[in-house]
C-alpha cells in the first residue's frame, strides 16, 4: 500500500477530509478544493538479450534487497519513457543502449513505495560488459533455465514469462508453413 497519504493539504495546509469524488472516497481540501489523486508512477526499463541470455540486476536497496529484476526505474519529471529507460540502463549497468521497440506495459501492485506502470522496451547494448552501479549490487546475464527464483516484482516475473513465450512463438513456424 502506498504509504504517502496526505493528512494536510500540500497547497494551503488545511486538514484534508474524505469526500466521495468520481465514485471513490478521496482526500479533499474543504478550503481550496485540492483533491489527493493517488496515481501510479511510470517506470521504464529494458530487456536486453545477448547470446540467448537475459540481463538482470540484483537490487542493492529496499524494497526486495538481493532479489533480481530488469534494469528499470521511475521516470523523472520532464523525461520521456525512452529517456528514462536509457538513463536507468546507464545508471544500473553502465551500458549504453539502443532501444529497438516497445515490448509491453505492466501494472505493478507489489512495490510498497507506490503503484507503478512499468514500460518495458527491447534493447541492444552498444557497450561491452555491464558493471553494477547506482542501486544494483550485481549485474548478470541468465539463460532461461538459470533465471533466479527471487525476481523482485510481479510485473518483472510476468514480463519474463511473456518474453520467453514471445521468443518461442517467433521460432515456431506458423500455420501452413
Amino acid at each position: 500500500m502506498d504509504n504517502r497519504i496526505f493528512t494536510y493539504c500540500p497547497w494551503c495546509g488545511e486538514i484534508l477530509a474524505e469526500k466521495l469524488i468520481d465514485g471513490k472516497n478521496r482526500k479533499h481540501c474543504p478550503k481550496c478544493d485540492f483533491i489527493n489523486y493517488r496515481n501510479p508512477i511510470p517506470a521504464a526499463g529494458a530487456i536486453i538479450e545477448t547470446d540467448g541470455r537475459i540481463l538482470l540486476v540484483r537490487r542493492k536497496y529496499p524494497p526486495y534487497i538481493g532479489d533480481w529484476c530488469f534494469p528499470a526505474g521511475f521516470m523523472e519529471y520532464g523525461e520521456t519513457p525512452e529517456q528514462c529507460c536509457v538513463r536507468e540502463l546507464k545508471e544500473e549497468t553502465g551500458l549504453d543502449v539502443t532501444l529497438k521497440t516497445l515490448f509491453k506495459i505492466y501494472t505493478g501492485e507489489d512495490d510498497p513505495r507506490t503503484r507503478a506502470i512499468l514500460i518495458l522496451y527491447l534493447a541492444e547494448s552498444n557497450s561491452s560488459e555491464p558493471l553494477a552501479g547506482d542501486d544494483a549490487s550485481e549485474v548478470r546475464y541468465f539463460a532461461e533455465a538459470e533465471i533466479p527464483k527471487n525476481i523482485a516484482f510481479s510485473a518483472h516475473r510476468q514480463a519474463l514469462k511473456d518474453y520467453f513465450e514471445f521468443k518461442r512463438q517467433r521460432k515456431s513456424p506458423g500455420p501452413g508453413r
